[in-house]
């Protein structure tokens, strides 16, 4: 097994949205053994900085820039592709 890995959820408020897909997430990692560090924000708090993760999963508009691998986090509230970007998200985290 790697090095946890450190996952910022980014959405509106930082709250009940980041919520959901963090639990999400953390149930994916978990079944595929994939140690993961989960924190949550609102995307105004992005602004102080992210390059402390190891990857962001944000469901609303990211300001560009960080240099840290972002994954589009809106298929968990659309309920569309959900799948696929837990896929993406556990090769990325694994890579």
């Amino acid at each position: 097994m790697g090095r946890k890995r450190r996952v910022l959820i980014v959405c509106g408020t930082g709250i009940a949205t980041s919520t959901v897909v963090a639990q999400k997430i953390r149930d994916y990692c978990a079944e595929r053994g994939i140690e993961v560090d989960i924190q949550q924000t609102k995307v105004m708090e992005t602004l102080r900085g992210v390059e402390d993760y190891d990857l962001v999963v944000s469901t609303t508009q990211m300001p560009g820039g960080s240099g840290v691998p972002t994954v589009n986090g809106m298929p968990f509230l659309t309920g569309v592709g959900v799948e696929q970007t837990l896929e993406e998200i556990g090769e990325r985290l694994q890579s």
